[in-house]
């Protein structure tokens, strides 16, 4: 079986570096990394990975707007999308998966662990 691709969208380099490492080295996945929405939506059309950790705020266009075009392209809608958040109130994890997240994570998160907590979320 193919390593299912993970696509991790993160405007943060040093989150980008660990999430990466951890994903492919601890969790042997394929990863696909984007410093931002609009280079996330590129990649993700062009990708179609299996997953996609999605970082909810970030300069431009933000968490929130990247999963609404996400949803909005027939391409990409059954993409399961995960958030990272560092601020993660009930009410925000709510409306996040009202608008059709799968999840959400806190960060900081544990790189170990993080390939773990993403495989519920992968499509079986």
């Amino acid at each position: 079986m193919a390593n299912e691709k993970i696509l991790l969208i993160d405007d943060e380099d040093d989150i980008r570096t660990i999430a990466h490492m951890s994903l492919q080295a601890v969790g042997g996945f394929e990863v696909l990394l984007a410093s931002g929405g609009e280079e996330g939506l590129k990649i993700s059309a062009r990708e179609k990975p299996d997953l996609i950790l999605l970082d909810a705020m970030m300069p431009g266009l933000d968490g929130p707007g990247t999963l609404k075009r996400l949803k909005s392209d027939p391409e990409c809608v059954d993409i399961p999308v995960v958030f990272l958040t560092a601020k993660a109130q009930q009410m925000e994890l709510n409306e996040l998966k009202e608008m059709g997240a799968e999840g959400v994570l806190t960060k900081p998160f544990d790189p170990m662990t993080l390939p773990d907590q993403i495989r519920p979320f992968l499509p079986s």
